[in-house]
């Protein structure tokens, strides 16, 4: 059994894990996602939409699914290693395992409406 967080989205409980960590949990990674930003980019992977989805498994374990702005970021080798750090600092996790996917692509309307007015882009 696992736990996912869509990026978000409300977090639903299928888990070995009590509630309330699971709630702990998802809260102080997404914490930790906001604490890495794209080196070339003034915001927070988090608020810039870089993160599709964040699993919780019942080990502890967390998988990372993000995507980068474009193919050709120059910040592309180090940003997954960024997002794994970030995310096990989180106490109580476990493993993290980071994954790039290009489906959907990213678009600036992943942006949050913090990310678009760091970016200046109303």
């Amino acid at each position: 059994m696992t736990d996912t967080i869509e990026a978000k989205a409300n977090m639903q409980t299928v888990s070995a894990l009590p509630p309330e960590e699971t709630e702990r949990l998802g809260t102080e990674i997404v914490s930790a996602l906001k604490t890495v930003f794209d080196p070339e980019i003034p915001a927070d992977i988090y608020e810039l939409g870089l993160i599709y989805k964040v699993e919780i498994k019942d080990d502890r374990t967390v998988d990372v699914e993000m995507t980068l702005t474009t193919p050709n970021c120059p910040a592309a080798g180090e940003l997954p290693t960024m997002v794994e750090n970030a995310v096990a600092t989180v106490p109580g996790v476990g493993v993290v395992n980071v994954s790039i996917v290009w489906e959907p692509a990213w678009t600036p309307e992943r942006m949050s409406d913090e990310a678009r007015l760091v970016l200046n882009m109303w």
